[in-house]
């Protein structure tokens, strides 16, 4: 699956996604995450509060998302992920949030973190 593959996935598919990432030693923390914005051509974003997993890609910039399609068995995706820049508190992430419906986080410190995707994986097995 190609950049490209990947963003008309996630305008077509409904699921659970989960966000892993891992602090300066190492300790990892999995948190539910929405599906990824693709706001340019190389980069997803996630709208992240001032929390465990935003703290985590402050000292260690790589993570994992896993996302997991709904129905029996196992479909889905996992991304292997760089973090490459980050916004605060934009008009961008308000308008982001109201195209989604999610106005409970309004009033909180909110970052539009970037990221790489260094690598796409089926869910169950892979290549590498």
């Amino acid at each position: 699956m190609d950049f490209n593959q990947l963003k008309e996935y996630f305008e077509n598919t409904k699921g659970t996604g989960i966000l892993s990432t891992a602090d300066a030693d190492g300790k990892v923390n999995s948190a539910l995450y929405a599906s990824p914005r693709f706001l340019d051509e190389d980069r997803i974003a996630f709208i992240m509060l001032d929390r465990l997993s935003y703290a985590n890609v402050q000292n260690n910039p790589h993570a994992a998302y896993l996302f997991l399609e709904p129905g029996e068995g196992y479909k889905g995706v996992r991304m292997h992920l760089s973090k490459v820049a980050e916004e605060h508190n934009t008009p961008r992430i308000d308008e982001l949030m109201q195209q989604r419906g999610t106005s409970e986080y309004a009033q909180k410190d909110r970052y539009l973190v970037f990221f790489a995707v260094d690598n796409i994986l089926p869910l169950v097995g892979s290549k590498k």
